[in-house]
């Protein structure tokens, strides 16, 4: 084992984010203990120079108070001025009501009353007061004192004594410079021991990160330097300790590494792995969801407890015993049903032979497969009647019925009718195909809805008035929509020719179309005809679905109008919408994004 050595001369001095980000936190906490200390003494020492100056100009205004007791109010103007220099402040002597009797500085009659001032009013309530603020006589800020006093030996009188604040303000500066002074020296010797610890702590961590990286690249013959017996050393010894651990538990995951490699290789969805015994050896999630079994799924776990189909079973049973490929189908219980087609192959694990399973979700292409049985069906079954009756009448035609002039124009009739129901069956699918390819068609224009809803009612006008059945629509000429016009005409065309056949006569229907609360446009197309059962409501959009088959066929229609609204509304990013109620008539709404 070898100690680690840098890789140059320079990486072990490189400062890293650690590095950085600690003597950053350090220079931080320094600079906010130095601000802290600094605004604390700082208002300390404000607090001290401020108590200093009341308690000298206290003690200046009790030596002038004594002289002014044998004095008489009028003698006060000429004490306070020559008392002025005496003092070192600006003298104020104020009346019991308030009124400034003599001021060192200012003509008293020009001064207003001071009764309302907080010092005098601590004065005249018998105590001494004080207090700071800026002073519009003086034009700058003042520091006041003031006590009670006698004039002429009558109480009730105020001296008051005011110095400028900048003399606080100047002593404060002072210490607070000095304070700075001292607080900076302090932090650039505890910012040089931060980043002595910073750059040292720096090292040992990219020390323990390039061990780290060795190991992720599987270098476990390397062992880590200890250092001080602290924490970071006892890291370094759990990582040596790791280090020997997985050089041990390397040879065992290259074996398992390989049984593992084979499995992968051939997983295409789910697959599971058994061994001799039946027992489980690797289960992937995909297989583990299929039979709704908790993943991971654990080892040695008998294969009979995660899986409950027969079949499966039997087919490892039997790849087992005769170690040979097996295929077959089957239908899981526990995954709702789903079918998968399943390749049960031989496995070699290193304990004896296996088997494994690959399971294929087929359930989607059997669905299409039962879809296209059906539909074929569905066709087979709409083409049978038809073909039927026009081979029918056409051998009845040339088995002598064209010498019957009573009825043979109308077997022709009858067959031109069933060809045309053919034509309108094959124009209806090839429409469905157009609206299930890829494809995607035209891109949507800005279409009228009332155009549309007039073309619609256009093609089926002669229909309603032979039925009787009259038409209202209710449509803004403003209202547009992004469609495709063609497809537009046609879901309103179906729409509306529905809600005349299946109507009674004198019935009515009315369209009409407006603007949603959500921004789309709703068109809708309501009858008060023969309805629809609710049972048969959810169906009413399959193909070749009729709720009455003998209506249906006998008013011309193929099963196919309804589905291809369905289709042709969502290929428009629309949805379409049925209600309706047995004998009182259906509702079909339309929504489509507006234009």
């Amino acid at each position: 084992m070898c100690g680690i050595t840098p890789k140059n001369g320079d990486e072990m001095t490189v400062p890293g984010p650690f590095f950085r980000k600690l003597l950053l936190g350090s220079l931080l906490l320094i600079l906010g203990a130095v601000v802290f200390l600094d605004a604390l003494l700082t208002r300390y020492t404000a607090q001290r120079e401020l108590r200093s100056a009341e308690a000298d100009l206290a003690a200046r205004a009790q030596i002038l108070a004594g002289e002014m007791e044998g004095l008489a109010p009028d003698q006060l103007a000429v004490w306070a001025s020559t008392s002025r220099a005496r003092a070192g402040a600006r003298l104020t002597v104020i009346a019991p009501d308030g009124r400034v009797l003599a001021d060192s500085d200012q003509r008293p009659e020009l001064m207003e009353n001071h009764a309302g001032r907080p010092e005098v009013q601590a004065a005249l309530a018998g105590r001494a007061g004080s207090a700071r603020r800026y002073s519009e006589t003086s034009d700058r800020e003042l520091l006041y004192w003031a006590l009670p006093v006698k004039v002429d030996r009558s109480p009730g009188y105020v001296l008051r004594l005011a110095i400028p604040a900048e003399h606080v303000e100047r002593a404060v500066a002072e210490v607070r410079w000095r304070i700075l002074e001292v607080s900076l020296a302090a932090a650039l010797l505890a910012l040089a021991a931060a980043f002595i610890l910073a750059r040292s702590l720096n090292s040992r961590i990219q020390q323990l990160q390039r061990f780290a990286e060795g190991l992720v690249s599987a270098r476990f013959d390397q062992e880590l330097p200890v250092g001080p017996e602290d924490e970071i050393g006892a890291l370094a010894r759990s990582l040596n300790r790791m280090a020997r651990q997985l050089r041990d538990m390397l040879e065992r995951l290259r074996l398992e590494a390989t049984r593992r490699e084979a499995i992968l290789s051939s997983m295409v969805e789910g697959v599971l792995a058994v061994n001799h015994e039946l027992c489980v050896v690797f289960c992937n999630e995909t297989f583990a969801r299929a039979v709704r079994a908790s993943y991971p799924v654990p080892e040695r776990l008998p294969v009979l407890e995660l899986v409950r189909d027969p079949a499966l079973i039997e087919a490892l049973a039997k790849v087992l015993v005769e170690n040979a490929p097996h295929e077959l189908r089957v239908q899981l219980a526990a995954a709702e049903g789903r079918t998968y087609q399943v390749h049960v192959s031989p496995l070699e694990l290193a304990g004896g032979r296996g088997a494994i399973a690959v399971l294929h979700d087929i359930t989607d292409l059997e669905r299409l497969e039962r879809v296209r049985r059906d539909f074929v069906a569905n066709v087979s079954h709409e083409l049978r009647t038809p073909l039927a009756a026009i081979q029918g009448y056409a051998e009845t035609l040339l088995s002598g019925g064209l010498e019957d002039e009573q009825n043979r124009r109308r077997f022709v009739e009858i067959i031109k009718a069933h060809a045309a129901r053919l034509n309108n069956i094959a124009s209806d699918l090839l429409a469905l195909s157009e609206l299930e390819s890829a494809d995607a068609g035209p891109p949507p224009e800005r279409v009228s809805v009332r155009d549309a809803v007039e073309a619609a009612v256009t093609a089926v006008e002669s229909e309603a008035a032979l039925r009787q059945v009259r038409i209202h629509r209710s449509v803004d000429t403003q209202l547009f929509v992004m469609a495709n016009k063609i497809r537009l005409e046609q879901v309103l065309l179906n729409l509306v020719d529905n809600a005349v056949k299946f109507n009674r006569p004198g019935g009515e229907v009315w369209i009409d179309a407006a603007r949603s609360e959500d921004g789309r446009v709703r068109i809708s197309v309501t009858d008060n005809g023969i309805g629809i059962p609710s049972s048969d409501l959810p169906r009413v959009f399959e193909r070749f679905y009729r709720v009455d088959k003998a209506r249906s066929r006998a008013a011309g229609g193929t099963g196919l109008g309804l589905s291809i609204v369905k289709h042709a509304v969502e290929r428009m990013g629309g949805s379409v919408a049925a209600e309706s109620q047995l004998g009182k008539g259906s509702k079909f709404t339309v929504t489509l994004p507006a234009g």
